[in-house]
């Protein structure tokens, strides 16, 4: 024995969100259909999480914006010791403190790291392009990224090592977010003022959601460079910096 089809109100429900609402049922388990597709989600999921690190593209797409990148890793060597492990995702490993003490590099406003994160796949797609449409609107507020690191193994605290290490006064870290049943390729960005290790959450501001059905990459550029101005003048950021950019988002600046 089957369900009817949904009411003209959950029809319209189900075409407004990704979300499972409405499927039905098919005796007391899930009908055939929603059942596979509830499947292939959770298997593209779980291909997000254990997918390739693309380190070398994103590297060259990030010197093809004129940044210069360096490869970093953290401590935890393994997907699955990253997996079990997250405190080794927090964790320079030796040879990659040696890498950027060795630059010798002055002190800068912002640094950027793209890490792989628990969706390397969301970075993948997403990260160079994203950094694209950030650059100009950054340039229009005189901000420079100072320098860039692609970072294998990381967790969201990664980027507070490395920026310490780089004398960033403000580290924004593009990252996988876990993937779900219906994003398995979202990209996170956050924001941390004065970057040192140790440091809380609260200490962070979070632009999420950015994917090919979540947010754009206009959108999110034209947030995250608002929250770096506003964090660089105030001097914080996290729970003391609101996202009050509000309004309609400017048209972007040109870069040719």
């Amino acid at each position: 024995m089957t369900t009817p089809l949904p009411s003209r109100s959950l029809q319209r429900l189900r075409d407004l969100t990704p979300a499972r609402v409405g499927l039905g049922r098919a005796g007391a388990s899930l009908p055939t259909r929603a059942l596979l597709e509830f499947t292939l989600a959770h298997a593209r999921a779980r291909d997000a999480v254990h997918g390739a690190f693309e380190g070398p593209a994103l590297i060259s797409g990030l010197e093809g914006l004129g940044l210069e990148a360096l490869a970093v890793s953290s401590c935890a060597r393994e997907r699955t010791d990253y997996l079990r492990r997250p405190d080794l995702g927090r964790k320079l490993d030796q040879a990659s403190r040696q890498l950027l003490a060795s630059r010798n590099a002055g002190p800068c406003r912002l640094a950027i790291v793209v890490g792989d994160g628990l969706s390397p796949a969301a970075v993948n797609a997403h990260a160079v392009a994203l950094v694209r449409n950030l650059m100009p609107r950054l340039a229009g507020e005189r901000i420079e990224i100072g320098h860039a690191v692609v970072a294998s193994g990381a967790r969201v605290a990664l980027g507070d090592q490395i920026g310490a290490m780089l004398g960033a006064r403000m580290v924004v870290v593009l990252i996988g977010e876990r993937p779900g049943l219906s994003a398995p390729d979202s990209l996170g960005a956050y924001l941390t003022f004065a970057p040192r290790p140790g440091i809380t959450d609260a200490e962070r501001n979070c632009v999420s959601n950015i994917h090919g059905a979540g947010l754009g990459y206009d959108e999110a550029a034209f947030r995250i460079a608002w929250l770096v101005r506003e964090g660089l003048a105030r001097g914080v950021t996290g729970v003391a910096l609101k996202d009050e950019s509000g309004g309609p988002i400017p048209q972007r600046i040109a870069t040719d």
